[in-house]
């Protein structure tokens, strides 16, 4: 298995354990990484490789807000970006109790690149016709991605799971 890190985090996938398939030809992404997963499928896809099964967790869905919003982001992480990723990782475990995660390096350039992000039906379509099963998890109370809006746009391409009570991280506790 090939796992890509949200934005700002590494070693989360210990939450994911329960639902993540290990196979050799499985890439799972977790919020920004779900991005940078899809992306890595389809360089593989083009070179031929195999790939089974693309895992998106929480995957990032800003594509809904306006600009204005997006740079006021930009904007809060350039001017503290200790507090902004304190915040961040705090609204990432709502509604529950904030667990230890550990830190990795992040920028201002991929805040942006995550904030501006587009997901492509088209993209999602041909990873799928290629023969790779796409699967999207989504906590419903994900304070981060809007987990409505996410599902109606994932499910004309995966199987979408919708967990009832979970948070960003997928978290029911």
């Amino acid at each position: 298995m090939i796992y890509f890190n949200g934005f700002a985090l590494k070693g989360e996938e210990k939450f994911f354990t329960h639902i993540v398939d290990g196979s050799d030809f499985s890439v799972v992404g977790f919020s920004y990484g779900a991005k940078r997963a899809k992306e890595f499928v389809m360089k593989q896809l083009a070179k031929g490789m195999r790939v089974d099964r693309l895992m998106l967790i929480s995957p990032l869905f800003f594509q809904m807000h306006d600009k204005k919003f997006k740079r006021l982001q930009l904007l809060g992480y350039t001017k503290e970006a200790d507090l902004y990723i304190s915040n961040f990782l705090s609204n990432c475990f709502e509604p529950y109790e904030m667990r230890s995660v550990d830190l990795a390096d992040h920028s201002k350039d991929e805040l942006e690149e995550l904030l501006f992000f587009e997901w492509s039906v088209s993209e999602l379509k041909s990873i799928a016709d290629a023969g790779v099963i796409i699967e999207v998890y989504l906590g419903e109370r994900d304070a981060i991605t809007p987990a409505l809006e996410a599902y109606e746009f994932f499910r004309s391409v995966a199987t979408v799971t919708l967990i009832k009570g979970a948070n960003h991280f997928l978290l029911k506790e």
